[in-house]
């Protein structure tokens, strides 16, 4: 009989995530004045509570599900299997910053772009044709479809940063986005278009692709430097020198000023009629793409608001897979549902570097001053009721456990003086960056978009790892300072970042028209110097 009312009680309070306290509580009160002997009733109640809200793939269950976007404002596109990618539709009703709108112009290009996706990329006779052009050695005079392939190297922020650069420049030029699938490119994401893949298949003529380097023979900037390619002054090949078959775009940190003629308008005609580019960067470009005239028409239409450029390009783009997915929604409703405010911490440590009591007293000085977090009281100081209406988790991010060992003994061991109740959680400390190990890139994406998940962020400066993390999430992170003096902990320890997009951390410093060294932040508004990495470039907002 019990067992029945339970499960009637169970039945009929199931809707919402947002009763699962109270039904739990209530489930506890049946069993108390039944004379069960309930053991650890707090216990028993945080773990009722956490299964519903783990729940199944039942989107009704969550609290958020009659309210929440899943298509981002039209920037994603039903149609897809839900089986085969939960966090498609899923991943909007874990946001708390849905602000950010994309523009009409921006939707109806992907949509156009998605269909381009479909009729030229792999499987299809345009697809064939191409590789055969491609063997050939020659290039077509005008070929149906064209392309770009991104390869995939270093750490997952880069690989991130590169492929939604190589992503918009597709946009910009109609050309087929593939993905080079080494280094778990292939087992990391859902595919963002539908009805194709945007994966290089196995079997590409160019063997050694990702073995190309700034001395490959066939760089745009090394044909242009070998007369291979012959410019006239506005840009335009010589009409009797044939167009290659195809041209590797080298825009690493390493980019020669030819390298970065790529960022020419001229230069950008040239290409056009270049059917395959191969291209390698570990950096977010698309700084460098609003400085090209022929994109900028095109690309403040797509963009009215230059600081979501990432933004908008991450959620399309980046659905954690099934597997990545689990790991993300099993910690977020196990440790972090339940607070008001998520605070997101991401410690960047090299592997090998002792552990830095001035880097955690920088990253405590800067929540502090910053209001993120509440000071702690010393012993014996008199103490506020702790309230749960005011709690805080926070989630830290980092190869070793030290600083959140540390953060988490002084909650603990201390009332805090405002007395919010203040938690603190790591999912992993790998030590080690091991970039292409399986296990390790699951966590490393998994704990990337748990930040995105947060409402405020703290991010070590020049890290692509923050970077993914802020943009995907919306906001602007308060940055902490690399010190001048490893010993000295920087003052200010932090500042708020001027903007949500990434940096262009080795942007091009050449003046198409001038030939000669320009700083662009000096001629557009819409571009200033990173604070992380002054030589930088980052795109802003209308109002900063």
């Amino acid at each position: 009989m019990e067992a029945k009312k339970i499960e009637e009680l169970t039945d009929a309070m199931r809707g919402s995530w947002a009763v699962s306290g109270v039904l739990a509580v209530v489930v506890l009160a049946v069993l108390i004045l039944s004379g069960r002997n309930v053991g650890a009733p707090v216990v028993w109640v945080q773990t009722a509570a956490a299964s519903f809200r783990q729940g199944s793939n039942d989107l009704s269950l969550h609290p958020r599900a009659a309210h929440c976007d899943r298509l981002y404002g039209g920037l994603l596109v039903d149609g897809f299997n839900e089986e085969s990618c939960h966090s498609r539709y899923q991943s909007a009703m874990y946001r708390r910053n849905l602000d950010r709108r994309p523009s009409p112009y921006l939707i109806s290009k992907l949509r156009r772009h998605e269909a381009l996706q479909r009729r030229c990329g792999p499987g299809t006779a345009a697809y064939s044709d191409a590789l055969e052009q491609l063997r050939s050695g020659k290039s077509a005079a005008s070929p149906e479809c064209a392309y770009v392939v991104s390869i995939s190297y270093r750490g997952i922020g880069n690989r991130i940063l590169a492929a939604a650069s190589a992503f918009l420049y597709a946009v910009l030029t109609d050309r087929v986005l593939l993905i080079d699938p080494s280094n778990e490119m292939d087992d990391l994401f859902c595919e963002p278009f539908p009805n194709t893949t945007w994966l290089l298949p196995p079997g590409f003529p160019l063997a050694d692709y990702t073995n190309f380097s700034v001395d490959t023979a066939a760089s745009y900037g090394n044909m242009v430097r070998n007369k291979v390619i012959i410019r006239s002054d506005d840009g335009v090949a010589a009409a009797d020198v044939p167009t290659p078959a195809f041209a590797y775009v080298h825009l690493n940190y390493d980019a020669t000023i030819e390298d970065n003629s790529f960022f020419c308008g001229g230069d950008q005609r040239l290409l056009r009629r270049i059917q395959w580019l191969v291209m390698r960067t570990d950096s977010y470009i698309v700084p460098g793409l609003f400085l090209v005239p022929e994109f900028q028409e095109e690309l403040d239409m797509l963009f009215p608001e230059r600081d979501a450029v990432f933004h908008h390009l991450g959620r399309y783009l980046f659905h954690p897979n099934n597997h990545v997915w689990g790991l993300v929604t099993r910690y977020y409703d196990t440790y972090l549902a339940s607070a008001r405010q998520l605070v997101g911490i991401q410690v960047r440590v090299f592997g090998g570097l002792p552990d830095s009591p001035e880097l955690l007293e920088q990253i405590t000085t800067c929540t502090h001053k910053a209001g993120l977090l509440p000071q702690v009281l010393a012993a014996g100081e008199p103490t506020l009721p702790a309230s749960r209406a005011k709690s805080k988790a926070v989630l830290v991010t980092s190869l070793k456990s030290w600083y959140y060992e540390k953060l988490k003994s002084m909650y603990w061991e201390h009332a805090t003086a405002t007395g919010e109740v203040v938690s603190v959680h790591q999912p992993s400390h790998e030590e080690y960056q091991r970039s292409g190990a399986r296990s390790h890139e699951h966590k490393a994406w998994a704990e990337i978009y748990l930040l995105s998940l947060t409402d405020v962020l703290v991010t070590s400066g020049r890290s692509t790892f923050g970077y993914v993390a802020q943009g995907l999430a919306g906001v602007r992170p308060w940055v902490l300072y690399k010190p001048a003096n490893s010993s000295a902990v920087p003052d200010p320890p932090c500042g708020r970042d001027v903007s949500m997009e990434p940096c262009f951390h080795k942007p091009p410093g050449h003046d198409c028209r001038l030939k000669q060294w320009a700083d662009p932040s000096k001629d557009v508004p819409y571009i200033q110097h990173c604070d992380d990495a002054i030589w930088g470039l980052k795109l802003v907002g209308q109002n900063t």
